[in-house]
């Protein structure tokens, strides 16, 4: 068993990327393995590095991997969200290979790496399909898993929630393909070593458009009774009411690069600015970075209607990222 075990994730060098694989080999079709809507309540944190060095690329020559990651990272928001429940989905038919369970849901900051050696995935599922191809799913939740080895399940069945399991600092849906040794970016099925867009989507045609590359996302927006940090946001802070003391905006956005230039602007209900914040260039790319900005409650109290937050990202003199977000009062 503890062979079986420790086999559920194996560190798999990004030089093992497949490349030409046997004539006859068809990967599965995938759907979605998990059921959130990208863009809205998730994000592509990470995707499969495709540099066969000591550097990181994914498969569009762009910085949204790390170095030797060999899956997709599908993001939830923050915690609240992941409490609430967030179903892990069999992204094609197959039969199920290998499970764990009972690892803690406790962030690997908070641990330790040493204290998830050998439990990296932390909670997880293999299936297998035709072929020799598996798909794997990692950082369940502890106590969520549906399915046992021998189980035959099809496409969209639940395999367990979304949790903090294993080696994550966020909660997250870990998602890799394989073939035997080999990893399979799902973006990019068979393109060579090295190569940039090249390949082919594994994805289903319908999911295309929704999971279509991001070279930077929004993860959160909303607003605060005082200035945060990511933990803070991760616990999604309670919004503002009428009697607030401060009313603060905030903004997090992932795949930040060097260079990118944030602003957060709050905005009364009559478009007047009530608070601008322009953060330094980013010194370098960046998994994730933050900004707030916000003002005390006037004499007079808050004005009735709806406030406005406004984050924009610049690279040079280019709008590459903006989101407007509102809060009623």
């Amino acid at each position: 068993m503890a062979s079986v075990v420790r086999s559920l994730i194996r560190a798999i060098s990004a030089a093992a990327l497949c490349g030409a694989l046997p004539a006859h080999a068809e990967p599965p079709s995938l759907s979605l393995p998990i059921d959130c809507r990208l863009g809205v309540d998730c994000e592509i944190q990470n995707h499969v590095d495709h540099d066969p060095g000591l550097g990181a690329q994914d498969y569009q020559c762009g910085s949204r991997t790390y170095q030797a990651h060999t899956g997709v990272d599908f993001r939830l928001p923050d915690l609240m969200r992941q409490r609430q429940g967030v179903a892990v989905l069999a992204a094609a038919d197959g039969r199920v290979l290998r499970v764990r369970d009972g690892v803690a849901d406790v962030s690997v900051r908070s641990t330790g790496a040493d204290a998830v050696q050998g439990l990296e995935c932390g909670n997880g599922v293999v299936i297998g399909h035709p072929d020799g191809f598996e798909t794997r799913y990692c950082h369940l939740a502890r106590g969520s898993v549906a399915v046992r080895p021998g189980d035959d399940v099809k496409a969209g069945a639940t395999l367990g929630r979304v949790g903090l399991s294993g080696r994550t600092e966020y909660p997250h849906l870990h998602f890799s393909v394989h073939q035997g040794d080999s990893v399979v970016d799902p973006f990019a099925y068979g393109a060579p070593q090295g190569a940039c867009r090249a390949g082919r989507s594994l994805w289903r045609s319908e999911l295309r458009e929704s999971i279509a590359y991001k070279a930077r996302a929004v993860l959160n927006t909303g607003f605060s009774t005082r200035p945060l940090n990511m933990a803070a946001i991760e616990e999604r802070p309670e919004a503002p009411t009428a009697d607030a003391a401060a009313l603060i905006a905030y903004a997090r956005g992932i795949g930040l690069k060097a260079g990118d230039v944030q602003v957060l602007t709050l905005k009364a209900p009559d478009g007047a600015v009530l608070a601008t914040n322009t953060a330094e260039p980013l010194p370098r790319d960046q998994a994730q970075s933050m900004l707030f900005a916000g003002a005390r409650r006037p004499a007079e109290g808050w004005r009735k209607g709806r406030y406005v937050g406004e984050y924009v990202v610049r690279s040079g003199n280019q709008v590459v990222l903006r989101r407007s977000f509102e809060l009623g009062l």
